[in-house]
C-alpha cells in the first residue's frame, strides 16, 4: 500500500546531448537578448569559446565565481549585471559558476540559463547558497531554478577524473538523503535510485577512459536525475555537515560530499533501513552503507577529512554547530553520535552505526 505523500516537481526545460551546447543561442533567444556569462577563472576561456556560438547575441564574461560563493562576490556581480543592462544568465561551469549565477538570479529575478561542466547535479535546484564571515548559508528561492539546463557530454570531457569522481559523488549524495528525507515520495525514490545506479556505474569507467563521451554523457544523466531529488525534497544531517564543515573551515565542497557519504548513511542506516537497502540495490552491493564506502576506495579522490585540511581538534566544534539548529533527520541528532561519525571520517575508518 503506498503512504500519502505530496509531490511538488521543479521544472527546468532540459536539453541532453553530445553537441548540444551549439544550440545554446536558441535557448538564449527564448529567455532574453543580452548576456551575462558567469565562469570561474580557469573556465573563462571556455565561457569566451560559447559565447562566439551566440553570434550577434551581446554577451559580458564575468569569470568570478569561486567555490561557496562569497556575499562580496554576489554583490559585485549584481553591479556588473545592473551596469551591463543583461536580461539572461549563462552559467557555465560546475557548482561554483552556477552558484554565482543563482546568487545574482535571487537579488535580481534575471532567468538561468546552467550549462554544467562537472556532475554536481545543483543546476537541477532550487538551492542557493553564500559564504560570509566564516559560515555559510542555504535556502531556496524559485527564481534561482534554472529555466534551461543544457547537459552535453563534449563539455565534461576535459574534467579531470578526480574532480569528476568528486562531484559526481556529491550528486549521489543528494539522491542518498532524499531516500530517507522527511518528505520522500514515490516519485523521487524512483529517481534517487536510478540517478545513483547511472552515476555509480558510470564513475569507475570514467577514471579508467578518460576519453570516452559514454560514461560521461550517463553520468551527466545520473546528475540531472540526483539533482532533481534534491530540487524536491528537503535534506538532512548529510547537507548540514557539508554545509558547515565548508562555511565554517573551508573544505572544498566536492570532496567534503564524497568523505562523509558513507558514513553519514552509516549515521541513519538503523532509522532508515529501507532507504538504505534501495541504495545497496542501486549499487548492486549487499549494504548500502558499505556500497558506497567500497565505491569511495575505488576513485582517485582523498579518502578522509584529514587528508582535506581539517584537524582532528576542529571536530568537537563543527559537532557542536550540526545540533544548534533542529532539522528533520531520520536518526536523532546527538553532539556525541555525529562528533564519532566525524572522527570515522577525519580518520578515513570504515563507517560504523551509531552507538557502535
Amino acid at each position: 500500500m503506498i503512504s500519502p505523500f505530496v509531490y511538488s516537481p521543479a521544472f527546468s526545460r532540459v536539453r541532453f546531448g553530445s553537441g548540444s551546447h551549439l544550440d545554446v543561442s536558441t535557448e538564449v533567444e527564448r529567455l532574453g537578448r543580452k548576456v551575462l556569462v558567469i565562469t570561474t577563472v580557469g573556465q573563462a576561456e571556455l565561457g569566451v569559446r560559447l559565447a562566439s556560438t551566440l553570434g550577434s547575441i551581446p554577451t559580458h564574461l564575468l569569470p568570478t565565481a569561486v567555490m561557496h560563493t562569497p556575499v562580496e562576490v554576489t554583490v559585485e556581480a549584481v553591479k556588473v549585471a545592473h551596469k551591463a543592462e543583461v536580461d539572461v544568465i549563462l552559467a557555465i561551469g560546475g557548482g561554483s559558476a552556477i552558484g554565482l549565477g543563482k546568487g545574482v538570479a535571487k537579488e535580481t529575478g534575471l532567468p538561468i540559463i546552467a550549462m554544467p561542466t562537472t556532475f554536481s547535479g545543483s543546476e537541477a535546484t532550487p538551492v542557493w547558497g553564500e559564504s560570509a564571515h566564516g559560515n555559510k548559508t542555504t535556502g531556496r528561492d524559485a527564481r534561482v531554478l534554472p529555466r534551461t539546463i543544457i547537459y552535453d557530454p563534449l563539455l565534461v570531457l576535459p574534467l579531470p577524473a578526480a574532480i569528476a569522481a568528486a562531484s559526481g559523488m556529491n550528486a549521489i549524495a543528494h539522491a542518498v538523503e532524499g531516500l530517507y528525507s522527511a518528505d520522500a515520495n514515490p516519485v523521487t525514490s524512483l529517481k534517487a535510485v536510478e540517478g545513483i545506479r547511472a552515476l555509480a556505474g558510470a564513475l569507475p569507467y570514467i577514471i579508467d577512459d578518460d576519453a570516452d563521451a559514454g560514461p560521461r554523457g550517463d553520468a551527466l544523466y545520473g546528475a540531472w536525475l540526483c539533482g532533481t531529488v534534491l530540487a524536491e525534497v528537503s535534506m538532512g544531517l548529510h547537507h548540514k555537515l557539508c554545509h558547515t564543515l565548508g562555511g565554517v573551515l573551508g573544505l572544498p565542497h566536492a570532496q567534503t560530499h564524497a568523505i562523509l557519504l558513507p558514513h553519514s548513511l552509516a549515521y541513519n542506516a538503523a532509522a532508515a533501513p529501507e532507504a538504505n537497502q534501495r541504495v545497496a540495490r542501486a549499487l548492486n552491493a549487499p549494504d548500502g552503507v558499505q556500497g558506497l564506502f567500497e565505491l569511495l576506495q575505488r576513485l582517485p579522490i582523498a579518502k578522509s577529512l584529514r587528508e582535506i585540511g581539517m584537524r582532528q581538534e576542529e571536530i568537537s566544534k563543527i559537532a557542536r554547530q550540526a545540533v544548534e539548529k533542529p532539522y528533520p533527520n531520520p536518526e536523532p541528532l546527538r553532539e556525541d553520535g555525529i562528533a564519532a561519525l566525524l572522527e570515522n571520517a577525519w580518520a578515513g575508518r570504515t563507517p560504523r552505526a551509531v552507538g557502535v
